[in-house]
């Protein structure tokens, strides 16, 4: 068994305009908030106890995941007051969990299939500080990289360069074990990637590198969310319970559709992520579109790379 961590701070700058009314990891992903995928992931890995992690738009996660019931785990919140960075906001979550467990760390924008039992497993096996999932990229240069020795000991913490030495990249899932969370300055900015685990390295501290070749994925920007999106939804198209389909819409391209929405005769929609409660007028055509929960699309509206929701209809890139 274990508790977990889950990082849901961030600003989701590289998702704008998406990210202007929700927090990146309460947008959704074929029908469900990327944040929900990780709690379901936490679950049946072993996780008993997750704390978010918040700040940006705290408010929308409590509502929505309440205590954890819902999903057989305990859900408790840390709300940020001001971004503390990955480290800080691991310690200052850390203070509502005990000591006794493995601490396991997600970030809030990754989508991963790789078994974080095994990770869990392979951490305690190796009696390790820290391990982090490390997954191998066909072109590390746009990453930093994490080499590692013959038994899986990482030996490095290399920033982005035009010839990596490795193509193991950090691919954002942590397992720590308590103590080394309590040395992480309570309170205080701090980077786990720059700043504690290169030090842990550099002081002989038994970091290893969890190797497992997964469906791996960063939502952090508009074409990866539709990516992670089509990458779920099994056929044309996936809608959530409650939503009615008008006999003749079309629609195509791997799109998710919230609950309760409706979608109108005549209706065209194509590669489209669609929220919560959405009603979409007779004969409007949507490809590449983000709508957001409670939208109302008007009849014969036409739209191509657009969010759209009841205040806001921009223009996206994805």
């Amino acid at each position: 068994m274990a508790v977990g961590i889950l990082l849901v701070g961030g600003f989701g700058t590289r998702l704008k305009p998406l990210t202007d009314e929700s927090p990146k990891p309460m947008l959704p992903v074929a029908g469900l908030p990327v944040t929900e995928h990780q709690i379901l992931a936490a679950k049946k890995a072993g996780v008993h106890t997750l704390v978010l992690a918040t700040s940006y738009l705290a408010e929308i996660f409590t509502p929505y995941f309440g205590d954890g019931a819902k999903w057989g785990i305990k859900i408790l919140y840390a709300v940020e007051k001001e971004p503390l960075g990955t480290g800080g906001a691991i310690r200052n979550a850390a203070e509502l969990l005990g000591r006794d467990e493995p601490v396991v760390v997600f970030n809030g924008d990754v989508l991963s299939r790789h078994s974080i039992a095994d990770q869990i497993k392979f951490h305690t096996d190796n009696k390790a500080d820290v391990t982090l999932h490390l997954i191998d990229v066909e072109d590390a240069r746009a990453f930093g990289c994490v080499p590692t020795d013959a038994d899986g000991r990482v030996t490095a913490f290399l920033e982005k360069m035009d010839n990596p030495v490795t193509n193991s990249i950090n691919a954002g899932c942590y397992v720590f074990s308590p103590d080394v969370i309590d040395k992480i300055p309570l309170g205080t900015v701090v980077s786990v990637e720059r700043e504690t685990f290169p030090a842990l390295v550099a002081s002989g501290r038994s970091v290893f590198g969890y190797k497992e070749q997964s469906y791996w994925l960063d939502v952090g920007t508009p074409a990866a969310l539709f990516k992670g999106s089509r990458d779920l939804v099994e056929g044309d198209f996936q809608a959530m319970a409650g939503t009615t389909i008008a006999p003749d819409a079309v629609i195509t391209g791997g799109t998710s559709i919230g609950a309760r929405c409706t979608i109108g005769a005549g209706v065209h929609i194509d590669d489209c992520i669609i929220g919560d409660d959405v009603m979409i007028g007779d004969g409007a055509r949507l490809s590449h579109s983000f709508i957001a929960h409670g939208t109302a699309v008007a009849a014969g509206v036409q739209k191509s790379a657009h969010y759209l929701s009841q205040k806001l209809d921009l223009p996206i890139i994805v």
